[in-house]
């Protein structure tokens, strides 16, 4: 990432700059994408954006992007305390049937099965 993008950036009040920058420019950001995460990752408090951003990143190509959406996720779990955004990131990560399927998924998928204890504390 260049000098003038990165301090730019870096003044990103709540990661929406940096959201914008990715969705805008996201055919040209790839050799970027980890320090664009980095920043996101770093500037919002609350996980807002940080979630959007996985979501987008998952359904523009979700194995291109898989290192990205991971720490995002990771992210978003310790970032969105009050559990606002996390029900829309599990269900756009792990489908809209991600309930019948919450066994299957805790075993396999960490952030699965740390999101879903969360929003279910009594849950598996």
């Amino acid at each position: 990432m260049n000098q003038d993008l990165k301090k730019r950036l870096a003044k990103d009040p709540n990661g929406l700059m940096t959201y914008e920058y990715i969705a805008n420019n996201i055919s040209a950001v790839d050799d970027i994408m980890p320090d664009l995460v980095e920043n996101m990752i770093e500037v919002d408090r609350t996980g807002q954006f940080v979630v959007s951003t996985a979501r987008y990143l998952h359904a523009i190509d979700a194995q291109k992007y898989a290192t990205s959406i991971d720490l995002l996720v990771k992210a978003a779990i310790e970032k969105d305390r009050e559990h606002v955004y996390l029900p829309t990131l599990i269900a756009a990560i792990w489908g809209p049937d991600y309930q019948s399927r919450a066994e299957q998924l805790s075993r396999s998928d960490d952030n699965f099965r740390r999101i879903y204890k969360r929003l279910y504390p009594v849950g598996i």
